[in-house]
């Protein structure tokens, strides 16, 4: 799955302009007068709008370490604030730090300065460690990032900025929850678009990556399409790619996937993504039942979304404090919905995989006999996104601090907090997790397993239904995408989605890890 994000510089064009074209959708239309902009197709990554914006009053939402880069209405985390808001600092504290595991993370192109960026993200915020263990991998040869400014097209030179960020995010972030651990970039050009053409070159790699690095692997993608591009083909195509994941379950090895960032909405093929179905689709390969998918939340912690409007940018394309309004105080977890993008949290049931039988628990949920994604969720919020920090491709990029979100977000850091549990697992005496659904369903079924406060104990924190605010738009309750009115104002689009649950649901899974309890519940499976 790819992203449409369209960029700009120095409010040259709207946001809500921009907005309007996240997904080239004749679903999604502008405000009137705004500006048009051809969208760019981008990774699954979703950065922050990178402009000048003030608040009228109080300090910026979010300030970056330096070099210094704030965000006035964006919030933003750090590993530490990570850690803390997920369990993951008393695992750090008792020593364990994912060492002897390998990550690998699977991105078109890579970054040219991955491994300088990746050592800055380092020295800022782990400068007592060890320095990263990383390597990037090029197995057909590293590209020639040629173009990135000014060259057109879904792939090729064109795209290679946009990949650099995804790349950037995945190893920085995985790197976050897992610091010792092996961090791998596999980069496999060319990117994959709106088809299936790179597929091949990029499952060729992902096998000779499972047969050179140790079992208890832990592959992370940010990669997909619709289902629905496979076309009449599709049990064919995907038996060949899904054998490729079935020998890294028979090795001993865990595979996430991004669930999406279109919430139910996917771009259509056959009209060169320009339109969308007008039915609910999922994405594949989180949808693939060797494939732990991770779903999308919004992490609010230690501020609260308090909106008073439900226009997000103002007629000039500043942004609207009454729309991004906020206290500074609270700890919630939402399901990943933000309207003023538009995106959401893929999920839903599979058009193509029926129901395994780890599965058969959430039959009721998910209806009919169907494959029923995402498995679990982590943050995957743009206000309230991860820094990153990144160098390449100046001429496209700022270099420094950025604020990033989407599902790409949260795959590679449930990828580090397997990383945890695979060491933990070492020390006890037991080998790697391997194939997780099957297991990650016998902890997730169990009585008490989850619940939706922050203080509780399960290995799951249950993301339910929140409202913030008095207005529809702090409804957050599904993935139906959003859409832009006339009026500037956003509302849910016309596509179905599906419904945020007490317990198990089709767009947070079981909820997020509270990864202190679940690498314990992780170690004590046989």
């Amino acid at each position: 799955m790819f992203e449409f994000v369209a960029r700009f510089a120095a409010r040259k064009i709207a946001p809500a302009a921009i907005a309007a074209t996240v997904l080239g959708s004749t679903l999604i239309g502008a405000p009137a007068g705004a500006a048009a902009s051809g969208p760019v197709l981008v990774p699954l990554a979703i950065e922050a709008p990178d402009v000048p914006a003030l608040r009228a009053s109080g300090s910026p939402a979010c300030t970056s370490p330096e070099p210094t880069h704030t965000y006035a209405f964006y919030h933003c985390y750090t590993p530490a604030n990570i850690s803390d808001a997920y369990g993951v600092t008393s695992v750090h504290a008792n020593g364990n730090l994912g060492q002897e595991q390998t990550i690998v993370l699977v991105d078109s192109y890579g970054s040219p300065t991955a491994k300088s960026d990746l050592q800055f993200f380092h020295d800022t915020f782990y400068p007592a460690l060890p320095n990263p263990n990383f390597d990037q991998v090029y197995p057909f040869g590293a590209p020639t990032y040629n173009n990135t400014a000014t060259g057109n097209g879904q792939s090729g030179p064109a795209a290679a900025a946009g990949w650099s960020g995804e790349a950037t995010l995945d190893i920085e972030w995985a790197y976050a929850m897992a610091p010792m651990a092996h961090i791998v970039l596999l980069a496999v050009p060319p990117a994959e678009t709106e088809g299936v053409q790179g597929f091949p070159n990029i499952f060729k790699a992902i096998q000779d990556a499972i047969n050179t690095y140790p079992a208890g692997t832990i592959f992370s993608q940010s990669f997909g399409v619709t289902e629905q591009t496979f076309g009449g083909a599709a049990q064919t195509q995907t038996a060949k790619f899904d054998a490729v994941y079935a020998s890294a379950a028979a090795k001993g090895d865990t595979v996430f996937a991004s669930s999406g960032d279109n919430g139910s909405l996917g771009v259509a093929k056959p009209h060169r993504d320009t339109t969308s179905y007008s039915f609910p689709v999922d994405s594949w390969p989180a949808s693939s039942p060797w494939v732990t998918s991770a779903g999308g939340t919004q992490l609010q912690f230690g501020w609260t979304w308090a909106p008073t409007s439900s226009v997000p940018f103002n007629t000039d394309g500043s942004n609207n404090p009454a729309y991004f309004a906020y206290v500074s105080t609270g700890n919630s977890e939402a399901v990943w919905n933000e309207s003023w993008l538009p995106a959401a949290t893929g999920g839903g049931p599979s058009a193509i995989y029926s129901r395994p039988s780890f599965q058969s628990a959430q039959a009721s949920i998910i209806g009919a006999n169907r494959r029923g994604v995402p498995d679990l969720s982590w943050n995957a919020a743009v206000n309230g996104g991860v820094l990153v920090y990144i160098t390449a491709f100046p001429n496209a990029q700022r270099a420094g601090w950025h604020v990033y979100g989407g599902t790409s977000a949260a795959s590679p850091q449930l990828a580090g907090v397997i990383a945890l549990a695979d060491r933990a697992r070492q020390l006890a005496n037991k080998g790697p997790i391997g194939y997780l659904n099957p297991v990650l369903y016998t902890i997730g079924n169990t009585a008490g397993s989850s619940t939706p406060t922050f203080a509780g104990t399960g290995q799951f924190r249950d993301v339910v239904p929140q409202q913030y605010g008095a207005l529809p738009v702090g409804s957050l309750k599904d993935n139906v995408l959003w859409q832009y009115n006339a009026d500037g104002s956003v509302s849910p689009g016309p596509v179905a989605g599906w419904p945020t649950l007490t317990g198990w649901d089709m767009t947070t899974g079981f909820g997020s890890p509270r990864v202190d309890a679940f690498v314990v519940a992780l170690v004590a499976q046989p």
